[in-house]
């Protein structure tokens, strides 16, 4: 264990990471619990910025864990979502387990230790079947989560993405906007025009939210929990004796609002020759609660309202760092979301 110990403390500390103290502290009494270890290779993989996979082998037996670091408020949301609304749902084994948490002691960051799920995500392996099983488990999380007390509490901890999140998003962008204008920073034409256009564009979107809060009131269903980040990366499909079980990771985004808003960002992450039949089988699985989805003209609607609500959020956090600190890369941020919402197409063929 003494060995086991060293290389995981040793491994860690070459990432530079913060809180690696405590986060050793933390997989040492996990550790401990697990039983007496022998020797065994040690591995720390980073899989993404702030996230690693830690594997501990011993001849042919390895495990496998995820290590996360968050800021507090995200810790917080993905605990509540693993211990308490996933199993309020009766969906406890459909993310996956935290085992530990480990704070710095400066109170920034909060490490997250995971069992390691593997690699079966629908990003790389997309086959129907498992495409199936995962529209299946969304809209089956949707229909449980429907109008349930516990959206009370999740309302405390996560944002409306309904037409709020469109509203605020959208009119604070454009605030933040008519400030770059004010500001003394020197833009170069091609900014100038961006911002020009981006301002037009969202203005345009803020005098049509009657129409969309119209359509979101008559169809968009009883206010749901949201995972709030339903790219295909994020959901898992693996084989069980029982058949193939969907599973969703990384819940930091999670609020409460209509269906529309994961729907629409899983369907416009995945390819468009399989978008019919996702929302085929998510209506097929709804109906049989008997929520009524609308048609396709209103569907694209709601899409593009939660699309161009998330583009207006994150154009916000560029405008910010651009006017605040003169940030460099802000310019070619705000180009890329001016080209995402001048691309915006419907999400579906009516």
């Amino acid at each position: 264990m003494l060995y086991v110990r060293r290389e995981v403390r040793r491994a860690l500390q070459q990432t530079g990471e913060p809180g690696r103290a405590e986060l050793c502290d933390a997989l040492d009494e996990m550790l401990d619990g697990e039983g007496e270890l022998p020797a065994q290779d040690v591995a720390l993989h980073p899989i993404k910025r702030r996230v690693f996979r830690l594997q501990l082998r011993a001849g042919n037996v390895s495990r496998s864990y995820i290590l996360k670091r968050v800021e507090p408020r995200v810790a917080q949301i993905n605990r509540l979502a693993a211990d308490r609304w996933l199993p309020a749902l009766g969906l406890s084994d459909r993310c996956a387990r935290l085992l530990a948490t480990a704070a710095d002691r400066g109170g920034l960051w909060v490490w997250q230790i995971y069992d390691d799920i593997g690699e079966e995500t629908l990003a790389r392996r997309p086959e129907r079947s498992r495409l199936e099983a995962a529209v299946e488990f969304i809209a089956e999380l949707h229909v449980r989560a429907g109008g349930h007390p516990l959206l009370l509490e999740v309302r405390q901890h996560g944002p409306d993405c309904g037409m709020h999140f469109f509203r605020t998003n959208v009119g604070d962008a454009i605030r933040g906007l008519e400030a770059l204008s004010r500001s003394d920073l020197a833009l170069p034409p091609q900014t100038t025009a961006v911002r020009d256009r981006l301002r037009e564009r969202l203005s345009a979107l803020l005098a049509d939210a009657p129409r969309r809060e119209r359509l979101v009131s008559e169809a968009g269903g009883p206010e749901t929990l949201l995972h709030g980040d339903l790219f295909p990366k994020n959901v898992f499909v693996t084989a069980t004796a029982g058949g193939l079980r969907a599973r969703l990771i990384d819940w930091d985004h999670v609020g409460i609002g209509p269906w529309s808003f994961d729907l629409s960002t899983f369907l416009m992450r995945s390819p468009p020759g399989e978008r019919s039949l996702i929302v085929s089988r998510y209506r097929d699985v709804v109906a049989r609660a008997g929520w009524r989805m609308p048609g396709l003209a209103e569907l694209n609607l709601l899409s593009d309202t939660a699309e161009c609500a998330r583009s207006a959020n994150e154009l916000i956090w560029s405008l910010m760092a651009m006017l605040e600190n003169g940030a460099a890369w802000a310019h070619a941020k705000l180009a890329e979301i001016d080209g995402w919402l001048s691309g915006l197409r419907p999400v579906l063929d009516e």
